[in-house]
């Protein structure tokens, strides 16, 4: 199993909230569907914006590998949470997808290639007669679709969900984890939830994150491993089915407890 990415204690902060993660260590692998959950404010999206590049590290390292060699980067697939996106501006489904794609020169013009990808991946999601809409008449699971059809149209190694049952269309939501299932053959996948039922249904790995990281290889976790890598929430996990499916309790958000297990 090849390394795709090596976390070595990291620390990440803002001006006014010096330490959101701390001295954090996780590796990532080729073939890897890694579960993320933790408490609001815990450092899920910082952990997230922070392989993507979006924001700068305070310290640590984060290195990127491929085919067991080191490299500058690599090409990321990002499916953002719902309240990211702005339905109101004026792009259609085609045009949204073709945004995934690496451009070609300065002046960004589609290739043949392009519009077969493009073609292929609408197919796979399950969307080619939307091609024309506008996002603004999409639904919930049919933008959702839309979006992971672009963060998958340029065949990244690794393809990062923040929060995808955020986009709250039951009737999607089941189809989409076969979706990943998928596309998790092909390429590692990273998955923010905070719903930890459907998350232990579905990845190989978690990773619980409260400012610092307590790794769990496999998904045969207990109740006292939750516990304790959620520092003072108290949870409980819930029948739903065969599966558990939610996290209850009310949460003391108070203490700050962390864990880094690896």
């Amino acid at each position: 199993m090849s390394k795709l990415i090596e976390i070595r204690e990291l620390c990440v902060g803002y001006e006014n909230k010096p330490e959101v993660l701390k001295n954090v260590s996780l590796d990532v692998y080729t073939d890897d569907f890694l579960g993320i959950i933790g408490q609001n404010g815990g450092g899920k999206t910082t952990l997230l914006r922070s392989i993507l590049g979006l924001i700068p590290i305070s310290s640590g390292s984060i290195t990127f590998f491929d085919n067991d060699q080191k490299v500058d980067s690599i090409n990321i697939g990002y499916l953002p949470q719902i309240n990211q996106i702005d339905k109101k501006f004026p792009i259609s489904v085609q045009d949204v997808i073709l945004l995934g794609v690496t451009p070609h020169g300065v002046f960004k013009r589609y290739s043949k290639e392009d519009y077969s990808k493009l073609h292929k991946v609408a197919k796979q999601m399950g969307i080619e007669n939307l091609l024309q809409r506008s996002i603004g008449e999409l639904s919930g699971g049919q933008l959702q679709r839309v979006l992971l059809g672009r963060a998958i149209v340029d065949n990244p190694k690794l393809l990062v969900l923040d929060e995808p049952d955020s986009y709250v269309d039951k009737m999607f939501e089941s189809n989409i984890y076969k979706l990943l299932d998928e596309i998790n053959k092909e390429r590692a996948i990273i998955l923010v939830s905070h719903d930890i039922g459907t998350i232990i249904s579905n990845v190989k790995n978690i990773a619980c994150v409260n400012q610092s990281v307590d790794y769990h290889s496999g998904t045969n976790i207990s109740t006292q491993w939750l516990q304790k890598s959620y520092g003072s929430c108290p949870i409980e996990l819930l029948g739903h089915g065969n599966l558990p499916h939610r996290v209850l309790e009310e949460h003391d958000h108070t203490g700050n407890e962390s864990h880094n297990h690896n």
